[in-house]
């Protein structure tokens, strides 16, 4: 059993919170990690696929929301061509395949709109089985850092996540 997580990120907030998830998975089943850009166009090789990027404007990123994060970036920004969205949006139909998805978003309570759950919703309908309630990691401001307590969450959430899989695939 192998799982695959790719991920979007631009200030390196996600990228960290996903390869901390990683770090989770790896210790119950073989994980690779892989920027959005490098994935696969066809991740059918993976029994599990783990989806994160960041929340942007209530939802998944845009070219546009991409670039607007760009020009405010103090350094170089990592996914800037291609987020998940458009990665989803070249996927083929599968049967069932298992999947989970995450998402960074500002720490402000009430705020509506995650990317986690519409990448769910998007790989739903391709035929992904749902595995797990898409998460939320937080960070502080739109550019981070990562919020108090988050990284040892997400690692915690990237083991039960593989605790879950390996249960329900268990014949």
């Amino acid at each position: 059993m192998n799982a695959l997580v790719v991920y979007e990120s631009l200030y390196g907030n996600t990228k960290l919170i996903a390869e901390t998830i990683a770090e989770g998975l790896a210790q119950e089943i073989t994980t690779e990690l892989m920027e959005v850009s490098a994935a696969p166009v066809d991740p059918s090789s993976a029994d599990l696929l783990v989806v994160g990027g960041p929340t942007h404007q209530f939802g998944l990123s845009r070219k546009s929301s991409r670039q607007q994060g760009a020009d405010d970036a103090d350094g170089p920004v990592i996914s800037l061509d291609m987020g998940i969205r458009e990665w989803m949006g070249n996927l083929p139909r599968v049967s069932g395949t298992a999947t989970a998805t995450f998402d960074t978003s500002i720490r402000k309570p009430n705020l509506p709109g995650s990317a986690a759950r519409g990448a769910a919703k998007r790989l739903k309908k391709i035929g992904y089985r749902i595995l797990v309630p898409a998460e939320i990691f937080l960070v502080e401001g739109g550019k981070g850092p990562i919020t108090d307590g988050e990284i040892d969450r997400a690692r915690q959430w990237g083991q039960s996540l593989a605790e879950v899989f390996i249960s329900t695939t268990e014949v």
